[in-house]
């Protein structure tokens, strides 16, 4: 099985959790590309099995220059993807202290959304997703994101033989 996984990372969080992912493959037996958005051009992506697509969070929205890619990626209908994405974690209101709920949460962050938006519409399948949280601008990641990394690979049917 080959998985080619695209990312974008501003501080290196994406990056950090793309090595995680490989590394967790690797160690089922699966070989992982691991590409960063800026440096493949949308319409020269190498045939995969599986492929995985991650952008932090900018205003709710994925960056720009991955909502670009993914919209120029040529892709075979019925191609297998992905989405292991990072976003800010949730901050309490600083006048109440109140957490948001998840409805308020749902407005804001449209990351996954707006991702499986764009592939549907090439008729792409989503294999499954997943969201790491970042606890500040710059990081760090969330207590425990590897074991959400490892619950995501997880869910990657494996072809055995």
């Amino acid at each position: 099985m080959k998985i080619e996984y695209y990312h974008a990372s501003k501080y290196g969080n994406g990056t950090v959790v793309a090595e995680e992912f490989k590394k967790q493959m690797a160690s089922r037996g699966v070989a992982v590309n691991i590409h960063h958005f800026r440096d493949v051009k949308p319409k020269e992506i190498p045939p995969a099995d599986l492929y995985i697509f991650s952008s932090p969070g900018r205003m709710g929205k994925p960056r720009g220059c991955v909502r670009r890619f993914l919209k120029k990626a040529r892709l075979p209908a019925g191609t297998r993807y992905a989405l292991l994405i990072t976003e800010a974690a949730p901050q309490p209101d600083k006048k109440t202290g109140r957490m948001p709920t998840e409805e308020e949460m749902a407005k804001w962050q449209r990351v996954i959304p707006i991702m499986n938006d764009i592939l549907q519409k090439k008729e792409l399948v989503k294999v499954t997703e997943g969201k790491i949280q970042v606890t500040g601008i710059k990081g760090p990641l969330e207590e425990g994101w590897e074991e959400k990394i490892e619950a995501f690979a997880s869910q990657i049917p494996i072809p055995s033989g």
